[in-house]
């Protein structure tokens, strides 16, 4: 057993490395089972690689500890944000160090591998406390930028809604003012039925005569209704459910009838000039 115990410490002296008392003191329960190993090799034997084991593990813990530490760094850096931390910087030089240390495993005698690894494992655990908190804290903060960038984006929609609508209603305002009215049954004439100029000189006359172009126009003895004095004024509705309001469909049903009646607005004229109605 003294030889035993010469050999162990002899391996310590002769590594070369200069570790920390900590690291010693964590060993010494392991030099005691080195002695021991002279009646019991096998179970020592085993132990020493269950140590070797767990320092790796503890080492790939480190590093990606370190992995970690840099990417939310550069993640902060890329985000731009103010994540409500002044400092948002990581420490790792104390990992860096232990890991630095425990990565020579194969050459540290397996006695002094215990301490190391608490050495890594108390700075990995520093360190990842860090980088979750700057995680939380960056997380927020994008979470904040997103909520702000989708209230911006809802108010540029209602606003945008809003001038379409306004949009809408001065189009509406205008088309339906005489003049705006003339100029839709102008255009639908032409495009809906190849009615020219001529046809809708006539189909001037006949409207300005029945309601001067006022889509409110309004005939109290026979209840004709709208520009085309439709009767009863409901039947525009077979043109749009805002028959009331749009001189637009008013003009849409009031074409259709004549091209069905008459087959022309000069037509429809022909006959209110001789009927007084058509």
């Amino acid at each position: 057993m003294a030889v035993a115990a010469g050999t162990a410490l002899g391996i310590v002296v002769t590594t070369g490395l200069t570790l920390a008392s900590p690291n010693l003191a964590a060993a010494a329960p392991l030099a005691a089972t080195a002695i021991a190993s002279v009646a019991a090799p096998d179970a020592t034997v085993h132990t020493l690689r269950d140590i070797r084991v767990e320092a790796k593990s503890t080492l790939l813990a480190a590093r990606v500890a370190l992995t970690d530490a840099d990417t939310i760094t550069s993640d902060i850096a890329a985000a731009g944000l103010d994540i409500g931390i002044t400092d948002t910087s990581v420490d790792t030089d104390d990992l860096t160090r232990a890991a630095d240390r425990l990565a020579q495993l194969n050459i540290v005698p397996a006695l002094l591998l215990p301490g190391l690894a608490a050495d890594a494992s108390s700075s990995t655990e520093k360190v990842a406390a860090r980088v979750a908190d700057l995680r939380e804290h960056l997380d927020a903060a994008k979470a904040q930028k997103a909520a702000e960038e989708a209230a911006a984006a809802a108010a540029a929609a209602a606003a945008e809604a809003q001038r379409q609508a306004e949009a809408a209603a001065a189009a509406l305002a205008a088309a339906n003012t005489p003049e705006g009215a003339k100029a839709t049954a102008r255009a639908m004439a032409a495009s809906q039925y190849g009615w020219g100029d001529g046809q809708f000189s006539c189909l001037e006359s006949l409207w300005t005569k029945e309601s001067h172009w006022d889509y409110q126009a309004y005939n109290k003895n026979g209840g004709a209704t709208g520009i085309p004095q439709a009767l009863p004024g409901n039947k525009m509705a077979s043109a749009g459910a805002d028959w009331q309001t749009n001189a637009a469909t008013q003009i849409a049903w009031g074409l259709g009838y004549i091209a069905g009646s008459y087959g022309t607005p000069c037509a429809a004229w022909s006959h209110s000039q001789a009927v007084n109605w058509y």
